[in-house]
């Protein structure tokens, strides 16, 4: 090997492109990292956030910019702005010579979950403070993306008589209720859920209507309070008065 002239010129050849690349590497490694080189003078929010507190965004970004334009660490500061309330998710760029622009997308609520959290429009549970007049989720954890999904398609079949879902809850044994924004209370049972709400969206005008005593804004004695849509060929009602009867003898 050590006779062959051709072997030996390209093993050198090899080696010192090698160490050049090596010393480049370390001189823009040393450059890019001086203190004084590019520094960063703005972060840039794409957008006004509506419901992310200005100020949270502020104290995240003091606290995780360090460093200049090539060094500083986006994923570290992407994390730190994704643990604000009403935080999706971040996307952040850099944008030559001196500024950072970051996107923020905020969660949407559409409900309250068991009281404690809200739900977004991605069947997403998270935690954060609103005063909004939202419906009740009531379920399992990890069952949040099914009931928003069930919640979208019941709220579109009640759209046609003007009422809207107050509470919805699936109980262990996947069995589904609704409590409507009339105080109604809706039993659908665990199957063919979206065709006994239909049942019941074509009967309501004419014998289910909740009556309401005039001036008052209060339901009738003989208000209906709760069907039991789960019979096969037809339902079970029980009355505003009923359920007070009961509420005595208990």
């Amino acid at each position: 090997m050590w006779d062959n002239a051709i072997l030996l010129r390209n093993i050198a050849s090899t080696l010192l492109a090698a160490s050049t690349l090596a010393a480049l590497y370390g001189a823009i490694h040393y450059t890019v990292h001086l203190p004084g080189l590019l520094p960063l003078h703005s972060v840039r929010l794409s957008a006004a956030p509506q419901r992310v507190i200005a100020e949270d965004v502020l104290q995240a970004v003091r606290g995780e910019v360090n460093g200049n334009f090539f060094t500083v660490d986006i994923e570290q500061l992407r994390q730190a702005l994704e643990k604000l309330p009403w935080v999706r998710s971040v996307s952040i760029r850099r944008e030559f010579p001196d500024r950072l622009t970051v996107a923020l997308e905020e969660h949407q609520a559409v409900a309250r979950w068991n009281g404690a959290a809200l739900v977004n429009t991605h069947g997403e549970v998270f935690d954060a403070f609103s005063e909004a007049q939202l419906p009740e989720f009531i379920s399992q954890d990890g069952d949040s993306f099914e009931v928003a999904q069930r919640y979208g398609e019941f709220r579109q079949q009640l759209a046609a008589l003007n009422l809207q879902v107050a509470q919805l809850a699936l109980s262990p044994r996947h069995a589904w209720q609704l409590r409507l924004s009339n105080g109604m209370v809706l039993e659908l049972g665990r199957e063919e859920m979206q065709q006994r709400l239909a049942r019941f969206v074509t009967v309501y005008p004419y014998s289910l209507a909740t009556q309401r005593i005039e001036g008052r804004g209060q339901r009738a004695e003989g208000a209906v309070a709760y069907v039991d849509l789960r019979y096969r060929n037809g339902f079970a009602i029980r009355r505003m008065a009923e359920d007070r009867k009961l509420g005595a003898e208990s």
